[in-house]
């Protein structure tokens, strides 16, 4: 793998001398009313490069080839323009101011999440990424779900198939109150807003009333962000407030008793526009496919942002979450002979008095960010997690053949609390003829997590629950003992970690910014609670991208990561962190005038001091396994014409363990992933100028093969049998109100995942063939 990718760097490295030299473009764009303004999407024809304008309506591009070329400006509801201009070498060409009239119908048919006239494709990444750049310039592959294609999906929370709009990430099935998200293998911390705020069990799944976009990270990049999976992580960007007007409801009905109702409200508070806010407020009430579980959801977000200058501004958000969960109702347990699906797929296991669990989760962010000139930059942010959870969950306690199952409810209670701490820096400079783009900054995490597990009630005391003739209601609603606080509590399971960290990287620009050099480090200083020595660790990152055409970027990437690790061996000694190494390389091609835009590429990951179980005691693990993850992703998403939108993706992934105690493990797979997996979805609008002017229509699939999606069996085999669902949609909108129709599982599948527990089954149903019908009105 080493020497395919010195291979490919030398190529590469050979190819780019081809280019000439380059020059700058720099301007500005107003309104006809004489305001700047912000988002202008400004391209230049037939090649990758482009950019957005900036709160001041001034936009900059760098390192464009010496010739003529065509730069187009686009802003919803104002006509594009066009304007003819010539690159010099070594030059910056300063644009004149750049005019846009208002179109007034256009104007009315804004979108509230956001000014663009691509809907899937996204350009760059959020600040809370902390990179610069287009992301097809990047050397890592990090793909963005825009907040059109979740409207489209009519997704409502990150449980709610997100993840198939990313190559290779799949949804393990659990307790139903967090997202368990695995991508190349491994399970991905969930971030908000740039910040690590995954815990044991948590944090709460997140609700897309509040949510802008959601950028998936592959790799590492443990060099930006703190310790985490080698997979890479998700970060949900949250909506921000902003001086365009915002105010739409959206009210929701579909199968099961699901109903729901959102508000967004945005805009300026103060005429000079220093003073912006959003608000966003949800409430849902639902039940599940298989009856009387009926839960309420709500949730409101406001959020502010005062600018004291042009160059410095401050944005404090909260996010309030409620939400009730039936934790472990979903699960489905049968005897192996019988095999996966052998019970029908609305099979309840629990009792209509079996208690729900209440969960609040509290969110504060607040963000300073200052631009010390047009190339120096600094951002600093505190964030606070706050998860409460007072329920239980289910589970079973004894299995016989004849369908005999005895049922028990253990109390869950947990309170979960994070504090963070960023400060970044982020600048542009020359030497010697070369361009840096240079990172620097400190990372502070604490996070403390209190779980309690210890009290367990048999519900089934009186007679068995029998699944081929089940009887509801012969058992009692289990109570448990709440009188101290569950931090408090004597067998309460406490886990938590202390990370302080320094990073800094450069991207060194050769030959006009073709070829780009990332060289990064990160110093890691990591504190177990309970544990009395701290654990230290340097992590280095080394990044190539090259243009090998304006449309086409190859890349090379090496990262590692340096994540803690909870538990004692049997003989009380802690764990070592888990260290793992990622090397990766593709390719990354636009099509169409930069709107379609594809990656391709290849990694292996290989993850050390991984836990194992004890020969000697199966209660306990030691700390000797190593586990490897190959494979292969391809990604697409953009417009194919102004009215076809397209995501498509493809991924093959392998995880095998490669070290262990029993040499007879060595070769295995490891659970957690579909070796082939791949997604679709096309979405077409028709034309203003058709008679169907207003109408959309949706079709999307997701397929999976050779699937595990929780744990392997005890002969560490998977029958699961392949999975492959449909969805569709049909929408209508015009000026004010959006008309949405979303079906899910058009094919009635018997869908499930789940695992062979060794002595009997477990799964989770989907439901069939299921609606969501949304109306919004923007007013």
């Amino acid at each position: 793998m080493i020497k395919k990718l010195i291979l490919l760097t030398t190529f590469l490295f050979s190819a780019a001398f081809i280019y000439g030299q380059q020059g700058d473009i720099k301007g500005k764009v107003i309104s006809n009313s004489g305001k700047t303004i912000e988002n202008v999407n400004v391209t230049i024809i037939n090649t990758s490069h482009g950019t957005y304008t900036n709160s001041k309506g001034d936009f900059y591009i760098k390192d464009v080839n010496a010739g003529s070329y065509t730069l187009a400006f686009s802003y919803v509801g104002y006509h594009p323009e066009e304007i003819s201009i010539t690159i010099k070498n070594n030059e910056t060409t300063n644009v004149p101011t750049v005019k846009l009239n208002e179109d007034q119908e256009k104007l009315n048919e804004v979108l509230v999440n956001g000014n663009k006239t691509n809907k899937y494709a996204e350009r760059k990444t959020s600040s809370s990424l902390r990179l610069k750049g287009e992301l097809a310039k990047l050397p890592q592959n990090i793909q963005v779900i825009s907040s059109d294609l979740l409207i489209d999906q009519q997704v409502t929370s990150i449980m709610d198939g997100v993840i198939r709009n990313v190559s290779g990430v799949t949804m393990l099935e659990h307790w139903g109150n967090f997202a368990r998200v695995n991508m190349r293998g491994f399970r991905l911390p969930a971030f908000r807003n740039g910040v690590n705020v995954q815990d044991t069990w948590g944090p709460l799944s997140e609700d897309m009333n509040t949510v802008d976009r959601i950028e998936f990270v592959k790799g590492p990049a443990g060099f930006m962000m703190s310790a985490g999976e080698p997979g890479g992580f998700y970060n949900v960007v949250t909506k921000k407030p902003t001086d365009t007007r915002i105010a739409q409801i959206s009210l929701a009905g579909g199968s099961f008793d699901y109903y729901r109702g959102t508000v967004d409200l945005g805009g300026k508070l103060t005429k000079d526009g220093k003073l912006l806010y959003r608000f966003n407020g949800m409430y849902q009430t639902s039940d599940t496919h298989r009856g009387n579980e009926d839960a309420q959801r709500y949730g409101f977000a406001p959020a502010l942002t005062y600018n004291l200058s042009d160059k410095t501004s401050i944005t404090t958000e909260l996010n309030v979450q409620q939400a009730e969960s039936y934790l472990g109702s979903a699960y489905i347990f049968a005897p192996v002979a019988d095999g996966y699906g052998s019970l029908d797929r609305d099979f309840k296991y629990i009792d209509n008095n079996y208690p729900i669990t209440d969960i609040q989760e509290l969110t504060l962010f607040t963000n300073l960010k200052h631009e010390f000139s047009e190339n120096w930059s600094i951002e600093t942010q505190f964030a606070y997690l706050r998860y409460d959870q007072e329920g239980n969950s289910t589970w079973l306690w004894n299995f016989e053949d004849n369908g005999d199952a005895t049922r028990y409810a253990s109390i869950w209670d947990a309170l979960s609390i994070g504090k963070y701490f960023q400060t970044y820096l982020n600048g542009n400079f020359e030497t010697f003829g070369l361009k840096h783009t240079v990172l620097g900054g400190f990372d502070f995490s604490e996070k403390e997590y209190w779980a309690d597990w210890s009290q367990l009630i048999i519900i089934d005391t009186d007679q068995p629950f029998n699944i081929y003739n089940p009887v509801y209601g012969n058992t009692e609603t289990p109570v448990f003992n709440r009188s101290q606080k569950v931090r408090n509590r004597f067998d309460v399971h406490n886990t938590g970690f202390t990370v302080r960290a320094f990073y800094a990287q450069d991207e060194i620009s050769f030959l006009q910014n073709k070829i780009r050099l990332t060289l990064a480090a990160r110093h890691t200083e990591l504190v177990t609670l309970g544990k009395t020595e701290t654990d230290k660790k340097f992590t280095p990152r080394f990044g190539l991208s090259v243009d090998i055409l304006p449309t086409l970027t190859a890349y090379a990437l090496y990262d590692q990561s340096f994540l803690g690790q909870t538990g004692v061996s049997q003989s009380g000694d802690y764990f070592d962190p888990v260290e793992a190494k990622d090397i990766e390389g593709g390719i990354k091609k636009s099509f169409f005038n930069n709107r379609l835009k594809t990656s391709l590429g290849v990694y292996q990951i290989t993850k050390e001091n991984v836990l194992v179980t004890d020969p000697e005691n199966i209660n306990f693990s030691i700390q000797l396994g190593e586990i490897q993850s190959k494979g292969i992703e391809f990604d697409m998403q953009g417009e194919i014409t102004p009215e076809l939108n397209v995501v498509f993706n493809y991924a093959n992934t392998n995880v095998e363990i490669t070290k262990d105690t029993n040499p007879d493990n060595i070769g295995q797979r490891v659970a957690g992933h579909a070796k082939h997996m791949t997604n679709g979805w096309v979405n077409y609008t028709f034309a203003n100028t058709s008679k169907l002017k207003g109408f959309g229509a949706s079709l999307g699939y997701q397929y999976q093969i050779d699937r595990s999606a929780w744990a392997w069996g005890a002969d560490n085999q998977s029958d699961l049998p392949d999975y492959f669902r449909l969805d569709g949609g049909l929408s209508w909108k015009n000026k004010k109100i959006r008309i949405q129709l979303n079906v899910n599982n058009i094919l009635d599948e018997y869908l499930y995942s789940g695992s062979n527990y060794g002595s009997y089954l477990y799964w989770q149903s989907e439901p069939g063939i299921n609606g969501r019908l949304t109306v919004t009105y923007k007013f």
